[in-house]
């Protein structure tokens, strides 16, 4: 399982909503409110670029209320 980040731009006051439907994701892990350009920063493991093409597209982009994503791929854990 690969680690991805994504950052999510959302209306004003929907942030809450976002986030509950976002943690329903089977390959929900974390999910932070932020400052800064983006609202949120969600945590997500995916099997592959494929699961994670398909979650984004067809799933967070279409959840109301979301504005934009940003996507952060990772390739190495350091512990």
């Amino acid at each position: 399982m690969r680690a991805v980040f994504i950052m999510l731009k959302v209306e004003p006051g929907f942030v809450s909503a976002v986030a509950d439907q976002i943690t329903e994701l089977g390959s929900f892990s974390e999910a932070y409110s932020i400052s800064g350009a983006y609202d949120l920063l969600v945590k997500l493991y995916v099997e592959n670029f494929d699961d994670l093409s398909h979650l984004v597209t067809e799933q967070i982009q279409k959840i109301p209320h979301v504005r934009e994503t940003f996507t952060i791929l990772t390739f190495r854990a350091f512990q």
